[in-house]
């Protein structure tokens, strides 16, 4: 029988270093609810009506109701499978309650005669009304009701609720819920801090139901408010401290080396392009540390803008380092890079896991000599024995890919000289409106909001893998037609739980079904040295068809692939799937993008795929992704682990977000004490998360 929250001791603080902790202790630290106010914001996932009792003759199958009578007869009955089945009577009718799974206590309590209270969900049995495993507990006549509703918190095996709701009553009496915030700063109408949480976990039984499952109740309302400016603040006291920090001052020099690079570009520059240059430059020119994020659809030109900023740094006589996620992509940077800059005397150094021995030395010692101005790599940039002659500026691409340590271990390489470098961030994942007011509030923005010229539009279908024979056959006409083409798949081996043809099979399938056509094969398991090569014979055109899993996600740029076909695109996120089509499209060629999937299609596989279909803008692809993922997701958490907003949604509370950024600059000049106090509260130590 469960055990009931009046007879549970009250929850001991965690064990000191040293001491073991109980298992409900270690659950509870598992879960981060340490401090008295962790426990008191820790709210109800859902709540159980305990406050009235409902005759057994009025509940109707699926209701979930509370139910008191005396057990009329109880037995163990062996067919179909061992049960302990009880028969419940309260005057008005008869309930069956029925245990699969039972103990000897519990049948000791379920007794013929015994008063017992039930709580379940009304099932049809072959004899009448039933509930299976049902909560009870044995009570005596005229026992009183609960007061309120019962809350239902967020568990764990090892925590059970009755331990938990008596932790959250006690932390309650116990936490600071004192009101921190000048009265101005709040919206109008809502309760305090302290009666918002007494509401939430104990709401009276009159309450809306439809209120708190939304939301939308006051009480909520206030939770979210203070939430969020708790969210503005430490992003407005980032910003503020990261103003004061020092930084090497760049002005762009007229004729310089940012002139000669634009004069040997075989192409020009967007209007979007020249305006974020533009921006990019005045930041590098002054001496505090430029912390901007370059964001831009997939093949906006986003490559060139950071060579023209890494011209800038250069040209002052400071280093340039270019840190991506992939070695792929790091060296399609490098690629390019090396072919607009080593002409104009431009030192650059590689850097990745894969380049080791004498050869990695010589990299680690033109880079600490500042024989090499830019530094194009992967993480092993930042790894401890690589040293910076000079560090003016640190451009990381495809930034939500790195965690926070690796941004803030890239930004220390300058340390010694008391100055921060100078930090851009890209993306091609572009940044809905919403998250650029919360998670990036401490960041400039730089949009490059148009592509190129003589980019050519790209379709994209949607097939069932039933037709998988006919886009085969499509493959051939496009590769007999001179051009080439991607088949992508997600997995790289068969997993028992995901029924997923692996990359080698497909491989040897298309090489059956394409005779005649070079079909070569890219997985992340390959040496190195072996993707590169089979990367520069599809670079060259040597190769009809390329069958890749999701390396190729971001940075390759091959003009004439045409076709990208991507199997199993139920599997793949939205942005992951965007991502992948922009690697067609590159060219003057039309593009086709073919969707494969395997039924059924889940809610959310249906969202993604109909968004792909419905638009190719980037923007509204990112808006529709963080509709289906949320903001958590979508941003990998900001690479801490930890979900960064908990209440507030980015998408309903929009009003409420807009007046937090108002009142936050006013409650920091105005009140910094309370401010920061009500940083603390809310983030803790999670605060330092969203500095990075």
């Amino acid at each position: 029988m469960p055990v009931t929250a009046e007879s549970v001791p009250l929850p001991q603080r965690p064990a000191p270093s040293g001491r073991t902790a109980s298992p409900a202790g270690k659950a509870m630290l598992k879960l981060g609810l340490v401090r008295d106010i962790d426990l008191a914001l820790h709210l109800p996932l859902r709540y159980e009506d305990e406050t009235r009792i409902t005759p057994i003759a009025r509940t109707r199958e699926g209701d979930h109701v509370q139910v008191e009578g005396v057990v009329q007869r109880a037995q163990v009955e062996l067919q179909p499978r061992r049960q302990l089945v009880v028969r419940l009577h309260d005057g008005s009718g008869e309930l069956t309650l029925r245990f699969i799974h039972f103990y000897a206590a519990q049948q000791k309590i379920l007794a013929p005669g015994a008063r017992v209270r039930v709580r379940g969900e009304v099932r049809g049995g072959f004899f009448g009304r039933e509930m299976v495993h049902p909560v009870f507990r044995p009570v005596e006549p005229g026992t009183p009701l609960a007061t309120s509703l019962t809350p239902v918190y967020p568990a764990s095996a090892q925590l059970p609720q009755a331990y938990l709701r008596k932790a959250v009553v006690s932390a309650l009496g116990r936490a600071p819920l004192n009101e921190l915030l000048p009265p101005q700063v709040l919206p109008a109408s809502l309760p305090t801090l302290r009666q918002a949480l007494d509401f939430l976990h104990h709401p009276p039984p009159d309450v809306s139901m439809a209120t708190l499952e939304d939301h939308s109740h006051p009480a909520w309302q206030r939770l979210k408010f203070e939430e969020l400016l708790a969210q503005q603040l430490s992003q407005l006291q980032a910003q503020r401290e990261r103003a004061k920090l020092r930084a090497p001052a760049l002005p762009a020099r007229e004729g310089g080396l940012r002139q000669q690079l634009l004069g040997q570009l075989p192409f020009g520059l967007t209007n979007a392009q020249e305006r974020v240059v533009a921006e990019i430059a005045a930041d590098l020119a002054l001496s505090q540390p430029m912390h901007r994020l370059l964001q831009g659809d997939v093949g906006s030109g986003k490559t060139v803008v950071a060579a023209l900023a890494a011209a800038v740094a250069m040209d002052a006589g400071w280093q340039c380092a270019l840190m991506a996620p992939t070695e792929i992509l790091a060296e399609q940077h490098f690629r390019k890079l090396v072919q607009w800059l080593e002409p104009l005397g431009v030192g650059i150094a590689w850097l990745t896991g894969s380049r080791k021995g004498k050869a990695r030395q010589q990299m680690v010692e033109r880079v600490a000599s500042g024989e090499a101005q830019l530094i194009v790599g992967t993480h092993a940039v930042i790894q401890q024995d690589v040293h910076f002659a000079r560090l003016g500026l640190a451009i990381v691409d495809e930034q939500h890919r790195f965690g926070v340590a690796q941004r803030l271990e890239l930004r220390k390489k300058l340390a010694h000289e008391a100055l921060e470098p100078h930090l851009l961030m890209m993306s091609a994942t572009p940044i809905p409106r919403t998250l650029a007011m919360t998670y990036y509030a401490d960041l400039d923005v730089s949009t490059i909001d148009e592509l190129p010229p003589g980019r050519s539009p790209i379709v994209t279908k949607v097939f069932a893998d039933g037709r998988r024979e006919e886009v085969i056959a499509r493959i051939a006409d496009e590769v007999a037609n001179g051009r080439q083409a991607y088949w992508v798949l997600p997995l790289i081996e068969e997993s028992e739980t995901l029924d997923l043809r692996n990359a080698t099979e497909a491989h040897a399938e298309l090489q059956a079904a394409l005779p005649g056509v070079k079909v070569g094969l890219l997985h992340g398991r390959m040496p190195a040295a072996e993707k590169a090569a089979v990367m520069a014979e599809f670079s060259a055109g040597h190769m009809g068809l390329l069958v890749a899993t999701t390396v190729i996600e971001v940075g390759v740029d091959v003009p004439n692939a045409s076709l990208m076909v991507i199997e199993h695109a139920e599997r793949f996120g939205l942005s992951q799937l965007h991502q992948l089509r922009g690697r067609v499209g590159r060219g003057a060629v039309a593009s086709v993008c073919v969707l494969l999937y395997t039924g059924p299609l889940s809610q959310t596989g249906k969202s993604r795929l109909r968004a792909m279909a419905e638009t190719t803008d980037g923007f509204e692809i990112a808006r529709r992704d963080l509709e289906i993922r949320g903001p958590g997701e979508f941003m990998g958490a900001r690479q801490s682990g930890d979900a960064l907003l908990r209440f507030a949604d980015l998408l309903q509370d929009t009003a409420l977000l807009e007046r937090a950024r108002r009142v936050a600059p006013k409650l920091l000049d105005s009140y910094p004490e309370a401010a920061q106090a009500h940083v603390a509260r809310w983030l803790g130590s999670k605060a330092e998360f969203l500095k990075a």
